[in-house]
């Protein structure tokens, strides 16, 4: 038998390695190696791996899970040298290696995919673990799984994440809500990896229950509304002054040196510069003109409706795209009909101040529409969203960071409870400086016979707002005389209804 046991344990590492030695014979009788890890991902694709790779770059001990081991291997193999990264091909071996609390990340496809790696990970897992969906979940799901969290017996949360591939490398803009201890929990770490604005991280607490996934997806829906502005002033440009590749790229770059800088703006000009590699000429001309979707824009949509709040810039965006894809019907419509001239006669250079005033008007006007629907949501759907944060957060490593956004975070961090930010004087004055150049190019666009829709739907959203009378007196007239429905008084209190005709 072995005595005199003597024990060499290794510290100030994540790797806790214990080494039982038996002094009599020398001989070695086990060797225990505990890892304690500080976060993990569940789902390995490229948000998932760069994401994990950032926590490690930024100090924290990671642990990957995939069930394909290539993509386990291609995790280790790309982590900076020096930090500590180790990829798992099953769930009890990764839930093993953290640390308590457990903190954990879901970056998997929407939908069952959540709730069958949920099923599969809530026996492994204690009641003050922190489980987040970090995908693009409807927000109705997370708000089912959160009322589902009390007998899964860990903190679960729905987060928000934009940036894209590089971002979730180098630094994305995260929108967390849920349980706010569970945000306390993992705010070092998300701080620690979040993008930068001024000297702060692109992370906050977005408020209760989905509030973080409703953050998100209402931040899709821009997305949507100002790749569509985009779009149409690039048809105006192209169809409408036969503007090349290379003058689109010098006008959108120059656009991207002042008051119009954003992310998008950027790559829209590297996107005309663009050669093909299988054809002579720029990619952009080889493109099929269908857009493609996830659902975001139309959750967003949808969600408006039902609270009643206007949105028509992002609803244009979507149902563009939707008419995108009637590419047969679009082709056999274009021989029945003649459409009027695509030409558009006025000079370039006063054209194009009148473009970049109606980008700078409608973007106003659809990043008003969507911090309007938010504020709306925050109070009817209970999620008491912090409207500066969402805008704070937004200002670095999203995809719809732009300069403005420093604009709207100071006007919604003076006036937090402002039901639109068209309602702030500090607001009032770039859209009365640049609403007569969308009015002009909508004017242009609808002669030319080029669709316009979200820069039209941006004109229309304004002129109805700033209108303290609408014909809708007429519409409630109706509604009285078919359905009885009743209507109000301009010139007394009360409910009424009249017997018409």
């Amino acid at each position: 038998m072995c005595r005199n046991k003597n024990f060499f344990v290794l510290k100030n590492s994540p790797f806790k390695i214990v080494l039982h030695f038996y002094g009599s014979n020398n001989c070695l009788n086990t060797i225990k190696m505990e890892q304690q890890f500080d976060f993990a991902m569940i789902g390995l694709g490229v948000m998932g791996r760069n994401l994990l790779l950032n926590m490690a770059d930024n100090g924290f001990a990671v642990v990957g899970f995939d069930t394909d081991a290539s993509k386990t291997s291609a995790l280790e193999s790309a982590a900076t040298v020096g930090t500590t990264v180790k990829g798992v091909n099953s769930l009890e071996a990764m839930v093993a290696l953290l640390k308590k609390p457990r903190k954990m990340i879901l970056l998997v496809p929407a939908g069952k995919p959540v709730d069958a790696v949920l099923t599969s990970i809530q026996p492994l897992l204690s009641p003050e673990d922190v489980v987040i969906d970090g995908g693009n979940s409807h927000y109705t799901d997370t708000l089912r799984r959160i009322e589902a969290q009390s007998t899964m017996g860990f903190h679960f949360m729905g987060m928000g994440i934009s940036g894209g591939e590089l971002g979730a490398r180098t630094g994305p803009s995260i929108m967390p809500g849920g349980n706010y201890e569970a945000y306390l929990n993992v705010q070092p770490v998300l701080e620690a990896i979040a993008a930068k604005a001024n000297g702060e991280p692109c992370v906050a607490y977005m408020g209760k229950g989905a509030a973080g996934h409703y953050v998100k997806m209402v931040h899709n829906g821009i997305e949507y509304a100002i790749m569509q502005l985009l779009a149409e002033v690039y048809d105006l440009l192209q169809h409408g002054q036969g503007y090349t590749n290379e003058q689109l790229h010098q006008l959108f770059r120059q656009w991207n040196e002042g008051d119009l800088q954003s992310y998008l703006m950027e790559i829209t000009a590297a996107i005309f510069l663009q050669k093909d590699e299988l054809a002579e000429g720029e990619l952009l001309d080889s493109i099929l003109d269908v857009a493609g979707s996830k659902g975001t824009g139309k959750w967003t949509s949808q969600s408006a409706m039902d609270l009643g709040t206007a949105i028509p810039v992002i609803d244009a965006a979507v149902t563009m795209r939707s008419i995108s894809g009637l590419k047969t019907n679009r082709i056999q419509a274009a021989g029945l009909y003649s459409p009027p001239s695509k030409a558009i006669a006025i000079e370039p250079e006063e054209f194009e101040q009148q473009l970049h005033d109606a980008l700078v008007s409608a973007i106003i006007i659809c990043y008003a529409q969507g911090l309007a629907m938010l504020q709306k949501a925050s109070t009817e759907l209970g999620f008491e969203i912090p409207l500066q944060d969402a805008v704070k957060v937004w200002r670095q490593g999203c995809i719809i960071r732009s300069a403005m956004l420093e604009l709207f975070y100071t006007v919604c961090s003076q006036n937090p409870s402002i039901s639109n930010i068209l309602l702030d004087p500090t607001i009032v004055r770039p859209i009365q400086a640049s609403i007569g150049g969308l009015r002009s190019v909508v004017i242009a666009a609808t002669k030319a016979g080029i669709p316009s829709m979200a820069l039209s739907n941006a004109l229309n959203y304004f002129d109805a707002f700033v209108s303290d009378k609408l014909p809708l007196n007429l519409t409630q007239a109706q509604r009285d005389f078919f359905g009885a429905h009743t209507y109000q008084r301009l010139d007394r209190e009360g409910i009424f209804h009249s017997h018409w005709g």
